[in-house]
C-alpha cells in the first residue's frame, strides 16, 4: 500500500473514507501534511492565475477593449460549476475578482 494510499484510505479516486477509528495519529499527520502541500500549490497557481489575468485586462483595455469578457467570465463559472458543484459558482468569482478586481 502506498503513503497516499495508506493515508487517505483510496489510491487517488473519489469514495467514502474509512471509518474515523481505522486512522492513526501518523495517518492523519500524514493527510494534514498533505492538506498543507496541496494549500500552498492552491496559492502558488492562484497567483499566478491573477498575474496573468491581470495582465490580458491590461493588453485588452490599451487595445481600447473592455476590462472583463463577460463571456469569458460565463464560461469560467460554469467550468467551475462542472466541476465542483454547486460551491463552483462562488469559487469562480473569488477566482475571477482575484485577476480583474471588483466589479
Amino acid at each position: 500500500m502506498t503513503e497516499t494510499t495508506r493515508a487517505t484510505g483510496t489510491s487517488g479516486s473519489r469514495s467514502e473514507p474509512p471509518a474515523a477509528g481505522a486512522f492513526t495519529a501518523e495517518d492523519i499527520a500524514l493527510m494534514r501534511s498533505r492538506i498543507e502541500e496541496i494549500d500552498a500549490t492552491i496559492i502558488r497557481l492562484w497567483q499566478e492565475r491573477a498575474g496573468l489575468s491581470q495582465q490580458i485586462g491590461a493588453v485588452r483595455m490599451a487595445a481600447g477593449g473592455t476590462r472583463l469578457a463577460l463571456h469569458r467570465e460565463q464560461e469560467i463559472m460554469r467550468r467551475f460549476r462542472h466541476g465542483i458543484g454547486p460551491d463552483g459558482t462562488q469559487l469562480a468569482l473569488l477566482v475571477l475578482r482575484a485577476g480583474r478586481g471588483p466589479l
